[in-house]
């Protein structure tokens, strides 16, 4: 639709309260933290020396290469894996193939950190696995460092890139590849000449998915790296030091990130725009039988997959029911992690639950509006705010945490140490989805239903409650489980901003594990775990849908 000149109605307010919250919660914190990186207030001049410092120092470059390093090379191996294990499920048939799919969906909505958590239960300096080999006489230190971060990044995201790239093979004409098999292109050949530059921006668009998550996590890289520093947990040394804290240095930090995935982001964006192709599947891609070797293989592969995938979620699990001694599992089965974690932790799940539903109502009417204003009211303003409601998707939970702080511990704002600033920070992060999903549903709904509407006499506000909104709903429900299954595994943003009033589930796991207590964190995990299982199995039963779009 092209853009209509701005007139002042009712929508145009609601556009404008809009503008204002963002404005006050994104883009002042944003420019407040660009300005503390260059601005000594004591001196009251503008100075580089921070720059200077950070790109200077062996300590803070070797931290970059580190995130560079981890974060590269898990994201080609994540998209690569993920590839892989869409293209065999899709055009090879799969014993259970259905389970596998939920398997893989409950791994991608599963807190992220948990998964950290789990590798180190198992392949820790005293994990399960780290026994068995030490028996048999293989010495093994542990998942600790570059390869233990790597390891975990890729089996974690692995099912995202998956999810994504199955729904562009199922879009995938088979007609193409008949064709190409009749030119004699076959096996690889066939793979990289016609299927690869057809899903090449799916690839690119979850690889930059995959990308910024990886960046941008705090929990992984704080768990199980003992010394293998990325830009995350040095930003948060360097915000919340135990010993000794810079925030000049950690808004120096946070400035290198936004420039970091500002460019990546775009050049994503000119990639795919430019290898952009539209696909009809008249004839979808139908999974044929294998036999032999071949078809052992698949599976092999596909279940392996699908296993390591689910398998923290599963060890957590069980090793809730364990009866502990700090960092030990000492056997026998119990109830006591349980009733621990309720009795000293009922205020944290109480504040999760609230905060969350807070948040969500906010997301919910924040991003339908947006989404209704960007589509079918589309002008300068309306365009200018469909944009910046989705920069958040490129900015680090840490960063914005520290832009929040920076922006809001003084009068008359002061926000600081209370819920309303996690609340604010998990709208301003999760938002994106519900717009997203919002505006989806929204194009495909034809514009001759309102317009008859409104040519029956019903104003445009009841169009918009009585009939466009109730036809949005699919899709603004599938924004809002993701939005709310995104916000309660929330840790990056919301570690710098808790106190002891606030803290969340999330918050409460990372210090149990931290502090040793494994029995305590098994059972916060599980219930988390449990909890967005739930709401994922529920969704899918409202729906009527199997797959979910993220």
């Amino acid at each position: 639709m092209n853009r209509k000149r701005m007139r002042i109605d009712g929508w145009t307010l609601i556009s404008i309260i809009c503008f204002v919250y963002f404005g006050i919660f994104f883009i002042y914190p944003i420019s407040k933290i660009l300005i503390n990186s260059v601005y000594d207030s004591a001196a009251g001049t503008f100075q580089f020396d921070t720059f200077i410092k950070f790109f200077s120092k062996k300590y803070y470059t070797n931290t970059i290469i580190n995130s560079l390093k981890v974060t590269t090379l898990a994201t080609f191996l994540t998209c690569a894996a993920g590839t892989a294990l869409a293209y065999i499920s899709r055009t090879i048939k799969i014993k259970g193939k259905g389970l596998i799919d939920i398997m893989l969906m409950i791994s991608v909505v599963s807190p992220p950190f948990i998964g950290a958590y789990s590798w180190v239960i198992l392949l820790g300096r005293a994990g399960l696995i780290t026994g068995l080999l030490k028996k048999i006489g293989i010495n093994y230190g542990g998942i600790y460092g570059f390869g233990g971060i790597l390891l975990v990044f890729t089996l974690k995201l692995m099912p995202l890139v998956y999810l994504y790239v199955s729904g562009a093979l199922k879009n995938m004409d088979s007609s193409l590849i008949e064709a190409a098999e009749s030119l004699g292109s076959k096996g690889w050949n066939r793979i990289r000449e016609i299927v690869i530059p057809l899903i090449l921006p799916t690839i690119l668009g979850s690889g930059l998915l995959v990308f910024m998550r990886i960046l941008a996590d705090f929990g992984t890289p704080k768990l199980i790296g003992e010394g293998y520093r990325t830009l995350p947990t040095l930003i948060y040394d360097s915000f919340i030091g135990d010993v000794s804290n810079d925030k000049t240095l950690a808004a120096t930090i946070s400035v290198v990130i936004i420039l970091f995935t500002t460019v990546i982001f775009l050049l994503q964006r000119y990639v795919s725009g430019r290898k952009k192709i539209e696909m009809s599947a008249l004839r979808p891609v139908e999974p044929r039988k294998e036999t032999g070797v071949k078809n052992v293989l698949a599976h092999l592969f596909v279940y392996l997959c699908a296993g390591f995938a689910i398998l923290p979620m599963l060890v957590v699990l069980y090793n809730s029911f364990q009866k502990t001694k700090g960092t030990l599992f000492i056997g026998g089965f119990t109830l006591e992690n349980y009733t621990k974690s309720l009795e000293t932790m009922g205020m944290t799940i109480k504040n999760t639950f609230l905060f969350s539903a807070i948040a969500l109502a906010i997301i919910i009417t924040l991003g339908v509006v947006i989404a209704y204003t960007s589509v079918r009211r589309r002008n300068k303003l309306t365009s200018f705010l469909d944009v910046i409601s989705m920069f958040p998707y490129i900015i680090p939970g840490s960063v914005l945490g520290i832009a929040l702080i920076l922006s809001f511990n003084k009068k008359p704002l002061l926000l600081s140490g209370t819920a309303v600033i996690i609340i604010m920070a998990w709208v301003i992060r999760r938002l994106p989805y519900t717009i997203r999903s919002s505006e989806a549903i929204l194009r495909q709904i034809d514009l001759g239903v309102e317009e008859a509407s409104l040519s029956l006499g019903a104003n445009g506000f009841k169009t918009f409650v009585c009939i466009t909104l109730p036809m949005m709903a699919s899709g603004i429900m599938s924004g809002a489980i993701m939005s709310w299954l995104s916000i309660i595994t929330e840790l990056s943003a919301s570690v710098m901003l808790w106190v002891t009033s606030t803290q969340t589930i999330t918050i409460a796991i990372y210090f149990q594990v931290m502090d040793g207590n494994y029995g305590t964190a098994s059972a916060l995990s599980s219930m988390l775990s449990l909890l967005t299982v739930c709401v994922l199995l529920l969704f899918f039963k409202l729906t009527g849908k199997r797959e979910i779009e993220l």
